[in-house]
This record gives structure tokens, C-alpha cells and sequence, in this order.
């Protein structure tokens, strides 16, 4: 499945670009499903449909029209949608990480991140272990590319290398704004790299890696379906940022019974209230 370069590479770097993650008729499917939400969202003013928490599950971007949509996030995709649950459970991208944090793993959350053409959606620079600690940090977050991925559209944006360095606070103010702090940012500015690629690609992301991206400012459409993988023997140490009737499921492997732990220290997230991690960034 992947090359001894590749695990290389993602040890080194964190970070970890592969393309032909799904079939053809796989990445059809799932554009075909998104498609269709982007059509029922028009027909909304606010955020609707519901998780297991009470949070709605559809996010429109201020300024969502029916002429201009603006869905920009599917919480738990899975849950409504069977070609969504299938992927997560059989795309190569499960066979990858099982090669990097395996044997067993288990699926955390997933969702959808959207930019439609014009919307002016951007990711604040964060690291994903915050947001979901757990005894130790065998996690993978995989990017799955539902559209091309390019220089124009809001790429992903890596700072390789940081996922060996220090857990960043992402309190702000006494909250949890889901962010790092500016001077982060501008510490590590210069090193930023952008992950581009075909659609169908997945981009494979350790969990304490730090990254953002940009608003699209292109004519065409970056979506990415986003789960999460972890160690079958990694516990939660805080409740789930988004939970799911998922959550927790074994993907590969079995049950072992044991827990590993890995020294870390860090502050515990907050658990959100707001619709979804876009609102929450846009209070810090």
C-alpha cells in the first residue's frame, strides 16, 4: 500500500500526500451525495438538521443565498449517508493508516469541509490533538480530496516537521477559540507548505501537526470528506468535539483490552456549543 519512503516521509514531515485513495465509482458517489446537500441547502436561510449532540449538522457560511450557496461543513456525514459510511470503513485510506499506527484502529469523527467559489471560508492555523486528546497520539486526520485541490482554491497549508514540536495553546481570552496565537503563525510562516493534488487523492496528517488554509479565491469548488483514525488502544481523555453513533468503531483489527500512554502535557478543550469549528474560530 504505501512505500517504505512514503512512511518515511510521514514520520519525518507529519504530513503525507497520496493519490487514488478511492476508486472512480467511489469519488462519484460522494461528490454525487454533496451535490445533492448543496442543492437542499439552498432552500435554507440558517444552519439545520441535527447530531446526536442537539448541533445542527449542515453549516452555511454567512452570506449561504440560494443563488450562491454556502455549505461549508456536513458534521458526521456518516450517519446520513451510506456511501459516506462505506468509505469510511473501506477506502484504501483505512489501509494506509493501518500501515502507520496499526494494527487495530478505530474511526473518531468525520465531516465535510467545503469552500464554494467566491465564499470567503479560512481555516485559522490549529493542531488536531487539542481538540481530541488521548492517552497517546497515534491519530491520523486523512484529507480526502473530493475535488482538484490547487494553488487557487484554499489548499491545505502544512508546516512539516511541527508535529514533533510542542502542543500549542488554543485558549485565548478564557476560551477555546480552536486557534493558535499569531506569533505561532508568524514563527512558522516561512516554512508553510501547500497540499495540492487530483481529486481522489488523500492527504494523510498527523494529529498534532500544525496547519490552516486560505479562502478560495478560485472559480472552482475545494471539498474534502475529513475522517479521523486512531490506535485502537488510545483512550479519549476529554468528551468528543463531534461525536457520532460511529465514534469509536473498529475498523481494523481487534480489541485488545490495553491502553497505551504517551508523556504530553496540554490544556483540556472546551466543549463546543457552537455549530461547528468554523463559528467557533471566527469568536478568537
Amino acid at each position: 500500500m504505501l512505500t517504505q519512503k512514503q512512511k518515511d516521509q510521514f514520520w519525518r514531515e507529519g504530513v503525507l500526500v497520496v493519490e487514488d485513495a478511492v476508486t472512480s465509482d467511489q469519488l462519484a458517489d460522494l461528490r454525487g451525495v454533496f451535490a445533492d446537500w448543496v442543492e437542499e441547502s439552498r432552500g435554507q436561510t440558517d444552519d439545520y438538521g441535527e447530531t446526536m449532540d442537539g448541533r445542527p449538522r449542515f453549516d452555511l457560511q454567512p452570506g449561504h443565498s440560494a443563488a450562491i450557496p454556502g455549505l461549508r461543513r456536513v458534521q458526521s456525514p456518516e450517519e446520513v449517508s451510506d456511501v459516506f459510511a462505506n468509505t469510511m470503513r473501506a477506502a484504501r485510506t483505512v489501509d494506509m493508516c493501518v500501515e502507520l499506527i496499526g494494527p487495530a484502529l478505530r474511526f473518531h469523527h468525520g465531516k465535510v469541509n467545503s469552500k464554494m467559489p467566491g465564499t470567503a471560508t479560512a481555516v485559522k492555523f490549529h493542531q488536531d490533538f487539542p481538540f481530541q486528546p488521548m492517552t497517546n497520539d497515534d491519530i491520523i486526520t486523512c484529507l480526502l480530496f473530493l475535488d482538484d485541490v490547487t494553488l487557487e482554491n484554499g489548499p491545505l497549508e502544512v508546516v512539516p516537521g511541527t508535529h514533533k514540536g510542542p502542543i500549542y495553546s488554543h485558549w485565548h481570552g478564557g476560551r477555546f477559540t480552536g486557534a493558535v496565537a499569531d506569533s505561532v503563525k508568524d514563527e512558522h510562516i516561512g516554512n508553510l507548505v501547500k497540499c495540492t493534488g487530483k481529486a481522489g487523492s488523500v492527504c494523510l496528517m498527523h494529529a498534532r501537526l500544525l496547519h490552516g488554509s486560505a479562502p478560495n479565491k478560485s472559480d472552482k469548488p475545494r471539498t474534502l470528506y475529513i475522517t479521523t483514525y486512531y490506535a485502537e488502544d488510545a483512550i479519549e481523555l476529554s468528551p468528543n468535539h463531534l461525536p457520532s453513533r460511529l465514534t469509536h468503531e473498529i475498523v481494523r483489527g481487534e480489541a485488545s483490552g490495553r491502553v497505551r500512554c504517551t508523556p504530553y502535557n496540554l490544556e483540556l478543550p472546551e466543549v463546543p456549543t457552537d455549530t461547528s469549528f468554523f463559528a467557533q474560530q471566527e469568536q478568537s
